[in-house]
């Protein structure tokens, strides 16, 4: 009886997030659903999609409903990676003495956004990667933790467009998601012009703290997986690997690499509070097959058969959804 009123309070929560949200963005569902599933579920996600469709605003907006610290990250082609994480600089005190003190970068945030990483240079890039993994800077030997919660919403450009530099694969994999943010439809742009005209301030209001997040990050932990289900998703990322013994003919069709650990860690974590958020407190092979695409798109690359046959990143993963079942 008390997981069934402690869901309960988890999915009305969630719901009021999502309320306040709509205030703000327009459109966007699945996005604004994977996103509040990654913040919750602890991980960073990777927002794709062409400039001027509100990657800022729902940023800016979560901070509002959130009540949490937020900062943004203008990625460019000159940015050092002092200038994302912090540096040490040297000031005199009332003494006159030198001492060498830690100026925090816009790292130190509980919502980072790091808008268009993918126009940096690689060795900033590379500056992200402990960040976003272990939520703590290191900087002349020293180590300084993030506070709880801590996420990183990066956005970046089609790679086919001017000035962009491709991702590397170890960071790519430290998103839990990768999402496609598309252009809006004509009844959503008309709204969003509707809605800029009266003021371009986000009026969402706060919903939760980040103390709230934190708890129902324990309480998604606590949700159970039943053996078959786990195996169904375990099976699914290993299926991606055209080299195993027994590999699928999906996958060696048309994957030329496959997931890592972190989708299989990925996939269950996000599935137990895509359960909740459901009302749920158990997790169905509707959660992982909903999941599957925004936990794999960016983990896997497609070989030049998928291409030949037309199809996408997106394609090839239903194809293998299909043939795990």
């Amino acid at each position: 009886m008390e997981n069934v009123e402690k869901v309960q309070k988890f999915s009305e929560a969630i719901a009021r997030i999502k309320q306040e949200i709509r205030k703000d963005v327009v459109g966007q569902q699945e996005v604004i659903d994977n996103v509040i599933i990654a913040i919750v579920a602890g991980g960073n996600v990777l927002l794709e999609g062409v400039p001027g469709v509100g990657k800022t605003r729902l940023v800016r907006t979560l901070g509002q409903t959130l009540s949490l610290p937020f900062s943004r990250i203008q990625f460019t082609p000159d940015l050092m990676p002092s200038d994302v994480t912090g540096t040490n600089i040297v000031e005199k005190d009332d003494n006159g003495k030198l001492n060498t003190v830690f100026r925090k970068g816009p790292i130190f945030a509980n919502l980072v956004l790091a808008d268009e990483i993918n126009r940096a240079t690689p060795k900033t890039q590379s500056a992200m990667l402990e960040v976003m993994q272990e939520h703590k800077v290191t900087v002349a030997n020293s180590t300084y933790k993030l506070e709880e919660p801590f996420f990183v919403l990066a956005t970046e450009n089609p790679i086919e467009q001017d000035g962009t530099y491709p991702l590397p694969e170890a960071q790519m994999d430290r998103f839990m998601f990768k999402l496609i943010m598309e252009f809006p439809k004509l009844d959503e742009l008309a709204d969003i012009v509707t809605m800029t005209q009266k003021t371009m301030a986000e009026t969402a209001e706060a919903v939760v703290d980040g103390e709230t997040i934190l708890e129902m990050r324990a309480l998604a932990s606590t949700v159970p997986v039943m053996d078959e289900i786990l195996q169904y998703a375990m099976k699914l990322v290993t299926n991606t690997h055209p080299e195993l013994d027994g590999a699928c003919s999906t996958a060696k069709k048309y994957v030329k690499y496959g997931a890592s650990p972190r989708a299989a860690q990925a996939l269950i974590t996000c599935a137990k509070v895509r359960a909740l958020i459901n009302g749920n407190y158990n997790v169905s092979y509707e959660d992982i097959d909903a999941l599957a695409k925004p936990v794999l798109r960016h983990r896997i690359k497609i070989n030049y058969n998928a291409v030949n046959d037309r199809l996408t990143v997106d394609d090839v993963i239903a194809l293998l959804i299909k043939e795990t079942k």
